[in-house]
């Protein structure tokens, strides 16, 4: 089975020169990809060179959406985007994934507009994978829906599910909700009415997760809505950069630190190794009639690889057929309950 991503190569801070290299890369790589580079043929083509012609395909596109353009705006007047033209590719079946580094707001405009969402869920959530104590979690939402409630954050819990039983194989993924503590009686009446509806719904719902357990490894899926998601994710970031400079900062105060430094540096390159927020870039966009993964604009190619290897999983996996799935399991428990 050939799996085909089409990629926003005009997306992200840094467009073709991070976006098609990595591209080339991935496919030198996997046997069985191949990728739609869309956006400006021109911009494109110095980078592709003498890259395999069969597995490698260019798809002109004359707009591109800007990091900074309002959402609805690229979505009325740019319909010749390179972002609007690879979800597109999605729709009519020419490519199996797409994957963008570009405008967010905008990416999740245009694909739900595009591809419209799978029956039985209202809103598309994100999807990303944080590192924890035991190995990684996957948590949504992270920005998409500000407000939700308590049958969105279900859907979530579900869309969770499916997304880590398809890609990792696990029949039975945990799923926690965040809260501000693990007791029942905590937390306002949305998230309270939403644990009662995953205690119902036949997930391997484990209840409440505080903050810190985001980072423990205490489930698989740890739910929640947009706001609190994606203030908790920025807190993340914010500190590990406090940290890191902290970090340098400690090694150059003296001559002796500096000698330090030389003596920890395998150390220290280990760390680096283990929390280095590359090798988690991609977030899913989960809901849609299709694969969408959101590249952080600033990816590196290392960084945006990731994001075109959690593409080709998805495709690889069925996690839309399991998601359907999952959904229509659940609406006799719905009912029921």
């Amino acid at each position: 089975m050939t799996i085909t991503v089409a990629i926003d190569c005009m997306g992200g801070d840094h467009g073709p020169r991070v976006t098609v290299p990595a591209a080339l890369s991935f496919v030198r790589d996997h046997a069985d990809v191949r990728v739609i580079l869309v956006g400006v043929a021109e911009s494109i083509r110095p980078f592709v060179g003498d890259a395999a012609v069969g597995r490698v395909a260019i798809r002109h596109a004359s707009e591109v959406v800007a990091m900074g353009e309002s959402p609805s705006l690229a979505l009325r007047t740019k319909k010749d985007s390179s972002m609007r033209v690879a979800v597109n590719l999605v729709k009519l079946g020419e490519a199996d994934a797409c994957v963008s580094a570009g405008n967010t707001g905008a990416l999740m405009a245009i694909s739900r507009f595009v591809l419209k969402m799978l029956p039985g869920i209202d809103r598309p959530a994100i999807c990303a994978v944080l590192p924890t104590l035991t190995g990684h979690t996957h948590v949504l939402d992270l920005g998409a829906n500000v407000d939700c409630s308590p049958e969105h954050l279900l859907q979530f819990g579900i869309m969770g599910a499916s997304l880590v039983s398809a890609v990792e194989h696990r029949d039975r993924p945990t799923v926690g909700l965040l809260n501000i503590g693990e007791e029942e009686i905590k937390g306002n009446d949305v998230v309270k009415r939403a644990a009662e509806l995953l205690w119902q719904s036949g997930l391997n719902f484990i209840g409440n997760v505080e903050g810190d357990g985001l980072y423990k490894g205490e489930a698989d899926v740890i739910v929640c809505d947009g706001f609190v998601g994606n203030v908790a994710l920025k807190a993340s970031e914010g500190l590990a950069q406090l940290l890191a400079t902290f970090l340098r900062q400690e090694f150059k105060r003296s001559l002796w630190t500096k000698l330090a430094a030389l003596v920890a540096m395998p150390v220290v390159s280990s760390f680096k190794r283990r929390v280095d927020h590359r090798q988690y870039n991609g977030a899913s966009l989960l809901g849609l009639k299709g694969i969408v993964v959101k590249s952080h604009g600033s990816a590196d190619s290392f960084a945006f690889g990731h994001a075109l290897q959690r593409a080709a999983e998805e495709a690889r996996s069925g996690v839309l057929a399991r998601i359907s799935e999952r959904v229509a399991q659940q609406q006799p428990l719905q009912e029921t309950a």
